[in-house]
């Protein structure tokens, strides 16, 4: 009696196993996802929000330029965007309209001259004044909360030594503070606070993006590799020297990241604008690279 309960207990856990195999073999897979309508991409894409963190690095922010061309080719929307350095200045651009085209073209004759000039203050060697007039020149005195594209900027409190974050404010005000090199730029104010880059606090604008809701964080990082060469002047020794500090903290406000765009600009230094249009071919290179892994 024993032994026919257990006869029947295997085929009663046999039965449907039997049939589901049978069903399987009559199941084709093709046809099922041949009734998708909405492919896994365009679905990912349209229910999911997408930031864009850009940092800092001084000249070497023309990679960024590449990185937007890449996005638009792939045809991935960026929801929010963060910059941090000239990754403000880019950020705020594009968030205002400004394309990569255009954004490119300003940077054919751009020169040291034409985003800074020598102040007497106390607290700085040169303005960077004449950037915000420049911004100002393209898109207007549009504050950051009115941007067609939510966007932040990451500065430092050179006197609470805190990070900030601006959300609200004219956009091109905000960039000068973010792209305050501390001992080269002047501070710029605001709020009654006195700013400074903020690769100080935070290289990579990750967690901007992070309080606006980002789903999927795509970030830049312009510094994973550094060109070992002997500064030439004081400019390259104060930001080789602050590009060092700044990295430290890095890797680990990277690790919120879903997708990392970090070219490899060891042939570069920080200085020459000259090499625009190569760090914008770099920056397009690798960004195609690793989103098409992603967004397949």
């Amino acid at each position: 009696m024993k032994k026919i309960s257990i006869i029947i207990l295997i085929i009663l856990i046999a039965l449907p196993l039997l049939a589901f195999t049978d069903y399987q073999s009559n199941f084709s897979l093709v046809d099922y996802r041949s009734d998708w309508s909405l492919s896994w991409e365009n679905y990912f894409k349209k229910d999911q929000k997408i930031g864009l963190a850009l940092g800092g690095g001084s000249v070497l922010g023309a990679a960024h330029i590449g990185v937007l061309r890449a996005l638009e080719e792939l045809d991935i929307e960026i929801d929010l965007i963060a910059g941090t350095s000239i990754g403000a200045l880019i950020a705020g651009l594009y968030a205002n309209g400004v394309s990569w085209q255009e954004i490119e073209t300003m940077t054919e004759d751009l020169r040291w001259f034409d985003l800074s000039a020598p102040t007497l203050s106390r607290l700085g060697l040169l303005s960077n004044r004449r950037m915000g007039d420049l911004i100002r020149e393209k898109i207007g005195n549009v504050n950051l909360e009115d941007s067609k594209i939510p966007v932040a900027m990451i500065a430092a409190d050179i006197e609470s030594l805190k990070k900030v974050i601006l959300t609200k404010g004219e956009v091109a005000k905000a960039s000068m503070a973010s792209t305050c090199v501390p001992g080269i730029f002047s501070p710029v104010e605001i709020d009654n606070r006195l700013l400074v880059d903020g690769g100080v606090v935070e290289s990579v604008p990750v967690s901007p993006l992070l309080d606006m809701g980002a789903e999927i964080i795509i970030a830049v990082n312009l510094n994973s590799e550094n060109k070992s060469e002997k500064p030439k002047s004081l400019i390259q020794v104060l930001l080789r020297t602050f590009s060092l500090s700044s990295n430290v903290a890095t890797k680990f406000q990277l690790s919120d990241v879903d997708i990392l765009i970090a070219p490899d600009l060891s042939e570069f230094n920080v200085v020459d604008i000259d090499q625009s249009p190569d760090l914008i071919q770099k920056g397009y290179e690798e960004a195609i690279k690793v989103l098409k892994e992603y967004f397949r």
